[in-house]
């Protein structure tokens, strides 16, 4: 159970601009969902197998503060983290996330947000697919470029793509003010023609997220991020921003 919060925590709260997460989980699967306020940002996941205790439909709220229980050393291997329920309507839902030492001398209770209440403030967004003109496995070493780009560039808070040949090239500002790009990935097939914005504080922050990563880019205005975490496939969808 642990692990799987741990899981969770290092790709939703890690990114700085996620506070809140819907769990969806049955006998079958367990799935979660996740928008940044400013909607830049749009978060779906699927754990490679379901977890037995996160059955039904709730909401993590404050994230930042079950991180912090999560941190604690006194919940090591021997401590007790569970799920607890409660009767609702005639159900049984889960109702907290219950940490509690070996002795039981250090308690903490993570309040759930109940189905009802996170379904209002996550709903379910449309997206009609798209045809990913470019995809591509990012190097540590391009994101490094990217970070020193973004550094020299930080009033810029948009970053565009576009190929040249068969180079995918990042640009920051314009003509008509202080401007840098460079080549992020080398080698693709497809052609990004459209100046399309993308967020350089979000996508660094995905860029930096533990797992294997994968990006794929729609000239028709979408950027998709696939993170394998070895517990689960993360999805962060990011609609492009005009300029």
């Amino acid at each position: 159970m642990k692990d799987t919060l741990q899981d969770l925590i290092g790709h939703t709260s890690q990114l700085g601009f996620i506070d809140l997460i819907k769990v969806t989980g049955s006998d079958t699967e367990t799935a979660i969902n996740a928008i940044a306020d400013d909607r830049t940002v749009i978060v779906s996941g699927k754990f490679k197998g379901p977890n037995a205790e996160m059955i039904g439909t709730f909401g993590m709220p404050n994230l930042a503060k079950l991180k912090t229980i999560l941190g604690f050393d006194e919940y090591d291997e021997y401590a007790t983290v569970k799920m607890t329920h409660q009767e609702k309507d005639g159900a049984d839902v889960p109702s907290a996330i219950h940490f509690e030492t070996q002795m039981g001398d250090f308690i903490n209770d993570y309040r759930l947000m109940s189905r009802e209440i996170v379904e209002e403030k996550i709903k379910p967004v449309k997206f009609a697919g798209a045809a990913w003109n470019v995809e591509f496995e990012p190097k540590v070493a391009n994101i490094a470029r990217l970070k020193k780009q973004a550094s020299a560039n930080s009033e810029e808070t948009t970053f565009t793509t576009k190929t040249d040949g068969r180079d995918l090239k990042i640009f920051f500002g314009d003509v008509s003010s202080h401007s840098g790009n460079f080549v992020f990935e080398s080698g693709v097939t497809g052609t990004l023609s459209k100046a399309w914005g993308w967020p350089v504080k979000q996508f660094l922050a995905i860029m930096d997220l533990q797992g294997d990563k994968r990006v794929y880019i729609s000239d028709a205005g979408a950027m998709k991020i696939t993170v394998d975490s070895g517990l689960a496939d993360y999805e962060y969808l990011l609609p492009a921003q005009s300029r």
